[in-house]
């Protein structure tokens, strides 16, 4: 039986994909695995029970993935599941933002007891006329799950869209539209661009990537939209542009002091993924993710550790090696079985930056001992039987 608990409030169609086999817990120190959206992980302790977290959704800043990964600790993420729901909410804001929506709905708000508003409206109804997105030029920073969607979306809307991706995945480039532009120079899109939208992961070498530079580089009246997370524009760069009246519009769906309330900027309160599809998909994959790791050994959409899918063992056991990428460390394990005599019938081994995953599927039982010299070796952060 393994032990699960949650941080936030999982959707139930994903915990009922764990089966019989899963008992939910309070106290995380009994679990075997972590279910997170949004809490913040960063200032906790774990115990040595815990073999997995699963963040039911894309953005894992909330999560100390190197602590984790140096515990023996797999990190999961739950790419595209809530691509659809932040795909509609970009084309949402677009059509805010160039249709001076929000300003209008604001103003019949202001005048809703006005005995005249019929007439008034014809007067003002000019200053939120507003402009169509129909042939305008889409700029998408970033092409993973929810980029293409936005890129595909948008030009059967008849925009003519320009994507930047220098590490575009090859799943994502099969699904993407032929007519859309794929560029190698970002300043192109800063330069030609009517709209702009930034998709990719909040990370050390990501924050401020649409920087004060950018910025003074993109085209009179611009748009743009930042629904990935807000370290990734410079904020107060893109306020004062908004002020001069270069940048037209922005979007975000992160409201902090430098935003909300702005002239000029429409923020929304982190509705992205926060739709009842999105989170039930999010945590039926987290759930998914969780229940092959721990029940076979395989890891998919690992954030801190190597992907290796390995299937369902057909062979007496299999023991998994979580360690560090150095140099010989497979010959160590195969000594170390071979000198206990035990024959490895398959062997995968996947590699992902400082760290390295192994599966051994063995053809006879593996003795305390032999797991103890293996666990000892220099590198290893863990070992595990699965059976």
């Amino acid at each position: 039986m393994y032990k699960y608990a949650t941080l936030n409030n999982i959707a139930q169609v994903g915990l009922d994909r764990l089966g019989g086999e899963f008992e939910r817990v309070e106290d995380v120190n009994e679990a075997q695995a972590i279910i997170v959206r949004s809490a913040k992980m960063h200032d906790m302790e774990f115990s040595g029970q815990l073999l997995a977290v699963a963040r039911a959704g894309a953005g894992v800043n909330n999560i100390p993935l190197e602590k984790l990964a140096d515990q023996g600790v797999v990190v999961f993420n739950t790419p595209g599941a809530n691509a659809n729901g932040v795909k509609e909410l970009v084309i949402a804001g677009m059509l805010l933002a160039s249709r001076d929506i929000v300003e209008g709905v604001d103003w019949v708000r202001s005048n809703w007891n006005n005995p005249d508003i019929t007439a008034q409206v014809e007067k003002e109804k000019k200053q939120f006329a507003g402009t169509e997105i129909e042939g305008k030029k889409l700029g998408i920073i970033g092409l993973g799950a929810i980029g293409v969607r936005v890129a595909n979306a948008a030009v059967y809307m008849g925009m003519d869209v320009y994507g930047y991706d220098p590490y575009v995945g090859v799943d994502n480039a099969w699904h993407l539209s032929r007519k859309v532009t794929h560029v190698t120079d970002l300043n192109e899109i800063y330069k030609n661009c009517d709209i702009i939208t930034i998709h990719v992961p909040a990370m050390d070498s990501t924050k401020g990537y649409i920087s004060r530079e950018a910025i003074d580089e993109m085209k009179q009246g611009v748009i743009v939209l930042n629904m990935a997370r807000d370290v990734l524009v410079d904020e107060k760069a893109m306020m004062a542009a908004i002020d001069a009246g270069r940048v037209r519009r922005y979007v975000s769906d992160f409201p902090n002091p430098t935003v909300a309330g702005h002239r000029g900027c429409i923020t929304t309160p982190h509705l992205g993924a926060s739709t009842e599809e999105s989170e039930d998909n999010c945590a039926m994959m987290a759930a998914d993710e969780i229940r092959d790791f721990l029940e076979n050994g395989n890891i998919t959409h690992s954030v801190n550790y190597p992907n290796c899918d390995a299937g369902v063992c057909q062979h007496t056991g299999r023991v998994t090696v979580l360690h560090r990428n150095l140099p010989n460390m497979i010959t160590k394990f195969t000594a170390i079985m071979g000198g206990a005599g035990i024959n490895i019938a398959e062997m995968t081994n996947k590699s992902k930056g400082d760290y390295a995953y192994t599966i051994l599927d063995i053809d006879s039982a593996v003795s305390p001992e032999v797991l103890e010299q293996l666990q000892q070796a220099e590198g290893v952060f863990r070992v595990r039987v699965i059976r």
